[in-house]
């Protein structure tokens, strides 16, 4: 499935804008009420699969299945940036926070998707 993406890199790239765009929306969503702390399951699972995805598909289209070291380290800190960027923008969206423990989890499935593909270019699939 990755080498499919690796080689049609157009889909891929397309795929992370997609992606992206998708956490941006969901996250200017206004909530009525407060401002909270909000650390249930389906809070952590959203942001750890939402992050893990982007940073595999950003991964995947910066690098194209090469070894690149550099790219990979590059596409892991613009996915980690990305969801602390993020956060900050809820801050300014009503009913919306900026979670140091929600960044947290974003650069936790970003860096779980380096990881793998990391270990994917490693072993030359």
């Amino acid at each position: 499935m990755i080498s499919f993406f690796e080689k049609h890199n157009k889909l891929s790239w397309a795929v992370t804008t997609i992606i992206s765009i998708i956490i941006f929306t969901l996250s200017s969503i206004a909530f009525e009420g407060g401002y909270g702390i909000a650390t249930n399951t389906n809070s952590i699972i959203y942001h750890f699969t939402a992050f893990f995805f982007l940073g595999a598909f950003l991964l995947i289209s910066l690098l194209e299945g090469k070894k690149s070291y550099s790219l990979l380290f590059l596409g892991i800190i613009i996915a980690i940036v990305y969801g602390i960027t993020d956060e900050i923008h809820q801050f300014f969206v009503p009913g919306r926070y900026c979670s140091i423990f929600d960044a947290s989890v974003d650069s936790i499935g970003v860096l779980f998707a380096g990881v793998i593909y990391f270990v994917k270019i490693r072993l030359g699939e």
